[in-house]
C-alpha cells in the first residue's frame, strides 16, 4: 500500500505479521548491527527496537530484510512503476497497448511533488549525538547513517525539478568532526549530487544539503536507483510510493515533509575533511579519504520519529534486496536502453560492482554462423558506458545463441557456459588505466585499476572437468588444489609479499600446455583454497574482489601480439591477498558472545538469533 509514513508502515507490518519487536537494551556500538546480520540471515520480519542505550528514540531494522517483503511493501505500485518506467524510455508504448498503461496518468500524477506548508518532519529538534549512534563494525571510524536520503538542489537553479536524492555514506562523529556541528559525506563526483557540487565550485557558493531518514519506504528506494537520465527520484518516489511527495520550503531549498528526521545543513564544495574507515558492502574496511564537510545547522524531527537503519558487509546483506528489487523493477525495459543486450546481472556475492554477467545477441552476420565475438563487444562497451555499470571489473558476456534460455541469476551454469566456449588467445579485451569503484582497493590506486571483458560464441570448445587430475604436480609453495564449480580449481599460493610474487614468474612459467592443470579453462590462486571452494558465493567474493585484472591475470603460456595479450593454457587469476588491500570485516568476539547471550533469553527476536 501507498505509506505516507514511516509510522502507517510499522504499523502495517505488524498486523500482517511482518515485525517484532526487540523489547531488551541493546547498544548502538555494534550489539544492534550485529543483531540486524543475524535477523537477515535468518529471514527475520521487520525488527523495533525500543530500547537503545542512551537513545530515546526506537530504531527499525530489517525494513528491506528479503525480496518478498519488498514485494509486500510496494504490492499496489511497483507494477504500476515499470510501466511508468517503460513509457519514460518509449513513450510510443501508450499509442500501441492503451490498455496496459490506462492508469499512467495517474501515476504520471503522483510523480510531480505537491508543495505543503506545514512539515510533520519539523515538529521537534534536536542535537546530532541525540540521535542513535550506529557503529556497524569495530574498525568504523564512528557512526553512520546507513540509510540516509541526501537530498540537494543546484545552486545556478533551485528548484526539485534539477535536484538529487542519493543514499551516500554519512558519517556522523569521530575522526576531526566537530561534535554536532560536522559530519562527513561520501560521494563521487560522477554521482548525482556531484553535479551540484561541481556547479557550486563553479560559483563560489555553498550548496545547502538536507539528509532524511525514514519516511515513506518509496523515498528509500528511490534514493537507490539508478534511473534513466531526467527522470526524478522525487517523481520515481511518488509513483512508488503511490502518492505525490509533499514538500515544504526551507531556507530556499525544499524540505520531504513526512521525514522522520531531517538534518540540514550546507556544504562548502572548497572544503574536505578525513571520512572512514567504513566497514563497506565489499566485505572490506574502505580507508580513510577525504570527501566533503557538511555543517550541520538544524536537526528535526517528527513526533514518534522512527530511524531506521540497516547494516552493510561481506552479501549478502540487507541492501541485497535493493539490487534484486531494482532488477524486477528495470530489467524488463534493459534491452530498450542497450540494443541487443538481452540480460545484465551484477552479482551481488561478488560485491556488485567487481563482476558483471550479460547475455547479448551476435547480429552482424546473421547469414553464418558467428565465428568470434563481434556485437558482443560493441554491447559490452555500451553497458560499460552506462551509469554505474561502468564501475565493473570483471564482465563476461556470452552470446544468447550459445545456450538458448540460459538463467544469467545461476551463476554456475553462466560461468560454465562461457568457460566451455571461451578462446584465451583471442576473447580477453582489457582496459588499463581506468577508473573502478572508490570502495574497491584492488587497484593500483584510489579510484583507479582495470578492467577486462571475456566474450564467448559459438558451440563448446572443451568438456568442463569436476575433479583434479589424480596426477597434478604443482610448482613448489603451491598445494592443496580444490575444484570450485565446473572448470575452475583454486590453488592455494604463498603469501603475497612484493611485486616478486607475482604469478608470472613464480607460477605460470613453471608450466606448459602439456600439464594437466590445463584441463581446468580457469586457476585461482588464493591464500586459502579450502576456503574459497567451499561455497560458490566464497569463490566468487575471493576471486573477483582482491584481484585487479590487468594486474592480477596472467596465464600458461602467455603472449602478446600487436597490443593483445592472451595465453594459450589456463587463465591464471592471482587473488590472494595483497599489501595494499583494504582489511576484511571481522566481527568483535565479546559482542557476539553478547548476542549469544541475548539468544539464550528467550524473548520474541531469540529465534532469529
Amino acid at each position: 500500500m501507498g505509506y505516507r509514513n514511516l509510522q502507517q508502515c510499522v504499523r502495517d507490518l505488524e498486523a500482517n505479521g511482518r515485525l517484532i519487536r526487540c523489547r531488551e537494551p541493546v547498544s548502538g556500538r555494534l550489539e544492534i548491527a550485529e543483531i540486524q546480520r543475524r535477523c537477515y540471515a535468518s529471514g527475520a520480519p521487520a525488527v523495533l527496537f525500543e530500547r537503545v542505550e542512551g537513545c530515546r528514540f526506537p530504531v527499525l531494522g530489517n525494513l528491506f530484510g528479503s525480496l518478498d517483503q519488498a514485494r509486500f511493501l510496494f504490492r499496489d505500485t511497483i507494477e504500476n512503476v515499470r510501466r511508468a518506467i517503460e513509457l519514460k524510455i518509449d513513450p510510443e508504448r501508450l499509442a500501441n497497448n492503451p490498455l496496459r498503461y490506462w492508469r499512467a496518468p495517474l501515476t504520471a500524477l503522483h510523480m510531480r511533488p505537491r508543495r505543503t506548508r506545514r512539515a510533520a518532519v519539523m515538529v521537534g529538534d534536536c542535537r546530532l549525538r541525540e540521535l542513535p549512534q550506529i557503529v556497524s563494525w569495530p574498525d568504523d571510524g564512528g557512526p553512520y547513517i546507513t540509510l540516509p536520503q541526501v537530498y540537494s538542489e543546484d545552486v545556478r537553479k533551485p528548484g526539485w525539478q534539477g535536484s538529487n536524492l542519493g543514499m551516500y555514506r554519512v558519517q556522523m562523529a569521530g575522526n576531526d568532526f566537530v561534535p554536532d556541528r560536522e559530519m562527513g559525506l561520501h560521494y563521487q563526483i560522477h554521482r548525482g549530487i556531484g553535479v551540484h557540487h561541481k556547479a557550486a565550485l563553479e560559483t563560489g557558493k555553498p550548496f545547502r544539503v538536507h539528509i532524511f531518514v525514514g519516511g515513506s519506504p518509496a523515498m528509500t528506494v528511490s534514493a537507490v536507483m539508478p534511473l534513466p537520465e531526467g527522470m526524478s527520484e522525487l517523481g520515481f518516489a511518488g509513483a512508488l510510493a503511490g502518492h505525490r511527495i509533499p514538500l515544504a520550503p526551507y531556507e530556499g531549498s525544499h524540505v520531504y515533509a513526512e521525514a522522520d528526521f531531517c538534518i540540514t545543513g550546507v556544504v562548502d564544495p572548497g572544503r574536505q575533511k578525513l571520512e572512514g574507515p567504513f566497514g563497506d558492502h565489499l566485505g572490506y574496511y574502505s580507508l580513510r579519504h577525504e570527501f566533503p564537510l557538511f555543517h550541520v545547522e538544524k536537526v528535526f524531527h517528527r513526533e514518534g520519529a522512527i530511524w531506521p537503519f540497516t547494516v552493510v558487509g561481506r552479501p549478502p546483506q540487507e541492501d541485497t534486496t535493493f539490487g534484486q528489487l531494482i532488477h524486477e523493477i528495470t530489467g524488463p525495459v534493459l534491452p530498450t536502453v542497450l540494443p541487443g543486450v538481452r540480460q545484465v546481472h551484477a552479482v551481488d556475492a561478488a560485491g556488485v560492482h567487481p563482476l558483471l554477467l550479460a547475455i547479448g545477441s551476435e547480429r552482424y552476420v546473421p547469414y553464418r554462423p558467428t565465428a568470434r565475438p563481434s556485437e558482443l563487444l560493441t554491447q559490452a562497451n555500451a553497458i560499460l558506458g552506462q551509469g554505474q555499470l561502468s564501475l565493473a571489473k570483471y564482465l563476461w558476456i556470452i552470446d544468447e545463441a550459445c545456450v538458448p534460455g540460459l538463467d544469467i541469476h545461476h551463476i554456475d551454469q553462466f560461468l560454465s557456459a562461457v568457460l566451455a566456449r571461451v578462446d584465451w588467445g583471442r576473447d580477453l579485451h582489457f582496459q588499463t588505466e581506468t577508473t573502478i569503484d572508490t570502495l574497491d582497493y584492488s587497484g593500483t590506486g584510489f579510484n583507479t585499476g582495470s578492467k577486462v571483458v571475456i566474450a564467448a560464441v559459438g558451440p563448446p570448445r572443451r568438456e568442463l572437468p569436476r575433479e583434479v587430475p589424480s596426477d597434478l604436480k604443482l610448482p613448489a609453495g603451491f598445494e592443496r588444489p580444490r575444484v570450485c564449480l565446473s572448470g575452475v580449481v583454486a590453488v592455494a599460493g604463498p603469501k603475497f609479499e612484493n611485486e616478486s610474487s607475482r604469478l608470472e614468474q613464480t607460477f605460470c612459467k613453471q608450466l606448459t600446455c602439456e600439464h594437466p592443470l590445463n584441463r581446468f579453462p580457469l586457476v585461482v590462486v588464493v591464500d586459502d583454497s579450502d576456503f574459497t571452494a567451499r561455497t560458490l558465493n566464497n569463490f566468487l567474493w575471493t576471486a573477483f574482489t582482491r584481484s585487479n585484472p590487468a594486474h592480477d591475470i596472467s596465464g600458461i603460456e602467455s603472449f602478446t601480439s600487436f597490443k593483445h595479450w592472451g595465453c594459450r593454457g589456463s587463465l591464471v587469476i592471482d587473488a590472494r591477498i595483497k599489501p595494499h588491500h583494504a582489511p576484511p570485516l571481522v566481527e568483535d568476539p565479546a559482542i557476539t558472545s553478547r548476542v549469544d547471550a541475548l539468544a539464550a533469553k528467550g524473548v520474541e527476536i531469540s529465534r532469529y538469533l
